[in-house]
């Protein structure tokens, strides 16, 4: 029998990277139980570190799980700046150094995944077992496109000052809209990641997110750049994929092959079946950990 999800409140920490604060909830062991090695949980794209919350019950493990610069309550990069994808990599090294952790878990969902894949391809020694929830690797545009991506991202820069934010009047309307991102998710997963990442503005409430997030990234990896990056990485790998979320994409199919010591599991859900159905996640999760 499955074990019972505990109560475990978080902790909101906070870490120096590089002249930003960034914000993060912490999870001790779990019933006074710290033994084995800490997780360290990646976000998607636009979500933030309430997307663990749900899973944080049934994981028996220290865990952090990062705001990425511009989410939730993280400090977002400096103004007139654009922001990079591949500055998230260094900011995960700050978090585990600023934790003291030599090496850990570190899982992902999503954009999350991706960031993972980067950071256990740069720093293996760091990365005892790697988790990855819908998603493995970055983006990749081809070789072909990156001149017309630069060009989209500069020109999406220059129009951002006339951009204006959306105002909700109540913070249910916010969380109907984010039920419907990415193939969907229940109401209860809709609302703590917009618990969190929403902020009391005058008429209502807006999106604490950095609006620079919606632009196009300057310059992405080619798909050739990404299987240099996904055949480094040495640590054992879960990939966990919901039937109804991104278990079709043809990409990770041949993606899945340059990985060197990896399992997949294909469960029912959608993009964000770790905050809908966590249990079955958790329970995959746990038994890929205790190995």
């Amino acid at each position: 029998m499955p074990p019972m999800p505990t109560t475990r409140t978080p902790e909101e920490r906070r870490f120096s990277a590089y002249g930003q604060t960034l914000a993060a909830l912490y999870w001790d062991g779990g019933h006074g139980d710290a033994e084995g090695e800490p997780i360290l949980a990646l976000h998607g794209w636009l979500d933030n570190a309430a997307s663990y919350l749900p899973l944080s019950g049934y994981l028996d493990r220290p865990m952090v799980a990062l705001d990425f610069a511009g989410h939730g309550h993280s400090e977002h990069r400096p103004a007139e700046l654009a922001t990079h994808y591949v500055d998230h990599v260094r900011d995960v090294l700050a978090v585990a150094d600023q934790m003291g952790w030599g090496r850990f878990v570190l899982m992902g969902h999503s954009m999350g995944a991706g960031v993972a894949c980067l950071f256990a391809a740069t720093f293996p020694e760091r990365v005892s077992k790697l988790v990855l929830i819908e998603g493995l690797g970055p983006p990749a545009t081809p070789a072909s496109d990156v001149a017309g991506t630069l060009r989209q991202a500069i020109d999406q820069m220059h129009s951002l000052p006339e951009k204006r934010k959306p105002v909700y009047a109540a913070q249910d309307d916010a969380v109907a809209l984010r039920r419907q991102a990415l193939g969907g998710l229940d109401t209860e997963s809709a609302r703590l990641l917009c618990e969190r990442g929403l902020v009391a503005v005058e008429g209502g409430w807006t999106w604490r997110t950095d609006m620079r997030l919606r632009i196009a990234s300057s310059v992405r990896f080619t798909e050739e750049q990404v299987e240099g990056f996904v055949r480094a990485i040495e640590a054992p790998t879960l990939l966990i994929l919901g039937e109804s979320g991104l278990a079709g994409e043809v990409k990770f199919e041949h993606r899945f092959d340059w990985l060197r010591d990896a399992g997949r599991v294909i469960l029912p859900g959608r993009h964000h079946l770790h905050m809908d159905t966590p249990e079955p996640v958790a329970a995959e999760i746990r038994a890929f950990l205790d190995n």
